[in-house]
C-alpha cells in the first residue's frame, strides 16, 4: 500500500467527460490498495475568465477580492471530482484550503505556503477516504482566502504530498512525461524514463514547461518522488509510465547530457564604457531588482584603460523598456550608452553527467560554429550550459545540439 497524491491539471478536467476519466483512474488506484488524495486545478480556460471577470469590474481590483474570485475555479472542479467518485462508489470528500489548512504569508495573488496541517486528512485517509484538493489556493494569517500564482496547483501537490511525506506525487497533464527536448522543434525527441531533481529544475527554470519551477524546489527540498504521465492514456501513476523526478542515487546510470532547453523571450542589454570602479555592478542592478526586474546571464568585459568597462546581460523581452527607462533615470549613468537586442534566445545544455565528463562544452560550441551560429553570451554552471544567441536560429541549435549529444538515438 503506498499514499499517493495525485494532481490533474486543467486540461485533464477540461469538462465532466474528462473530471470522469480522471475520476476512473482513482478508482483503480483505491481499488489497487493505494491511499490517494487528489489535487485538481481548474477547468481548463476557467481561471482565465475569472481574472478577465475581475478586470472587468476593476483594472485597479482589490489583491484580496481578486484571490477570492480565482480561487472559486479550483472549488468547483474539487466538488465535482468528490461527486464523480462517490458515483463511483469511492467515499471521498473535498476539503478547501482553509479547511486543510493550507497557511501562507498575505502576499495576495502570489502568495507562499508557510505550513500545511495533514492530521486530520491522514486520519480519514487511514479510515479509506479519498480527499480531493483544490489546489492553487490557501488561507492567510489573516484568515483571507490566498492563491499561489500561475501554475500554483502543481505547488500545492508537492508541497500537500511533502507534509503527507506521500510515496509518489502524480502530475497528470497532457504529455506521457518529460522529453530530451521539445518534441515540436525534435519529432524524434526521447522520452526520458527518469530524471534528477537537479536536472527538472535546471530544465523547469530554463522554459521546459511540463513543470513549475517552484514545485519542482519544494520536491528537491522535501526528496518528493514527482511523477508526469498522461491523462489521456489508460495507464495509472501506480503503472509508472511517465517521468520520474528523484534522486540522483536512484538512477542507474546517468546520461552525459539529459537535455536540450530553451526560451525565447530573452532581450540583451550592453552598458558601454560604464566607470570600472568597486561597486558599478551593484549601482546597475539593484534598481533593476527594486522594480522586480529579474536579470540572468551578466558579462563583464575586462577594462582597456583601467577607467571604463563594458557590461553585458540579459532580461526577460517584456521587461527590456522599463528596464532602459529605469537605469537612464540613475544619475549614476547619464553619460552611459546602453546598446540593446530584443530578439534573443537561451539555449541550455543540462546534465549531471557533465560533472565527471570533459568536452561538453567544446561540443555545443563546435556544433553551433559548424551551423554559423554566433555565441553572445555564455554561462555555466556544474551541471548546464547556456548559451545567448539570435532568434532566428533557436530551432536550428536545439535540433544540432539534440543530434550532436545523440539524444535522438533510441537507447537499447
Amino acid at each position: 500500500m503506498a499514499l499517493i497524491v495525485a494532481k490533474f491539471g486543467g486540461t485533464s478536467v477540461a469538462d465532466i467527460p474528462r473530471i470522469e476519466k480522471a475520476a476512473a483512474k482513482i478508482v483503480r488506484e483505491v481499488e489497487a490498495g493505494h491511499k490517494v488524495v487528489v489535487v485538481v486545478s481548474a477547468m481548463s480556460g476557467v481561471t482565465n475568465q475569472l481574472v478577465q471577470y475581475c478586470s472587468d469590474v476593476s483594472p485597479m481590483y482589490d489583491a484580496r477580492e481578486y484571490d477570492v474570485v480565482v480561487s472559486s475555479g479550483e472549488q468547483v472542479t474539487a466538488g465535482l471530482m468528490a461527486l464523480s467518485l462517490q458515483k463511483k462508489g469511492i467515499v471521498a470528500r473535498s476539503w478547501l484550503g482553509w479547511q486543510i489548512p493550507f497557511r501562507t504569508n498575505h502576499t495576495h495573488g502570489k502568495a507562499r505556503i508557510r505550513d500545511i496541517d495533514s492530521d486530520l486528512i491522514l486520519e480519514r485517509l487511514d479510515k479509506g477516504e479519498v480527499a480531493v484538493v483544490p489546489g492553487f489556493q490557501g488561507v492567510s494569517d489573516q484568515n483571507r482566502i490566498t492563491t499561489l500564482g500561475r501554475g500554483g496547483s502543481d505547488t500545492s501537490a508537492v508541497a500537500l504530498a511533502a507534509a503527507l511525506k506521500a510515496d509518489r506525487c502524480d502530475i497528470y497533464t497532457d504529455v506521457d512525461g518529460v522529453y530530451t527536448t521539445d518534441p515540436r522543434i525534435v519529432p524524434n525527441a526521447r522520452k526520458i524514463k527518469k530524471i534528477a531533481y537537479e536536472e527538472m529544475l535546471e530544465l523547469a527554470s530554463l522554459g521546459a514547461k511540463v513543470l513549475q519551477t517552484r514545485s519542482v524546489e519544494i520536491a528537491t527540498k522535501q526528496h518528493v518522488n514527482l511523477q508526469v504521465l498522461s491523462s489521456f492514456e489508460d495507464h495509472i501513476g501506480s503503472d509508472l509510465p511517465g517521468t520520474l523526478v528523484t534522486k540522483e542515487e536512484d538512477i542507474v546510470e546517468q546520461e552525459l547530457v539529459t537535455g536540450i532547453a530553451y526560451t525565447r523571450d530573452e532581450a540583451k542589454i550592453t552598458a558601454l564604457k560604464v566607470p570600472d570602479i568597486p561597486g558599478i555592478a551593484a549601482k546597475i542592478f539593484r534598481p533593476l531588482a527594486d522594480a522586480s526586474i529579474n536579470v540572468d546571464m551578466i558579462v563583464q568585459n575586462i577594462s582597456s584603460d583601467g577607467k571604463t568597462t563594458d557590461m553585458t546581460f540579459t532580461v526577460p523581452r517584456v521587461d527590456l523598456e522599463r528596464s532602459l527607462e529605469t537605469l537612464k533615470k540613475s544619475e549614476h549613468f547619464k553619460d552611459v550608452n546602453f546598446v540593446t537586442a530584443e530578439k534573443m534566445s537561451k539555449i541550455s545544455v543540462v546534465g549531471i553527467g557533465m560533472r565527471s565528463h570533459a568536452g561538453v562544452a567544446n561540443t555545443m560550441f563546435e556544433t553551433l560554429a559548424e551551423k554559423g551560429i554566433n555565441i553572445q553570451v555564455i554561462s555555466t554552471s556544474e551541471i548546464k550550459i547556456s548559451v545567448l544567441i539570435s532568434d532566428d536560429y533557436t530551432e536550428l541549435a536545439v535540433r544540432s545540439l539534440h543530434a550532436a549529444y545523440g539524444l535522438d538515438v533510441a537507447k537499447a
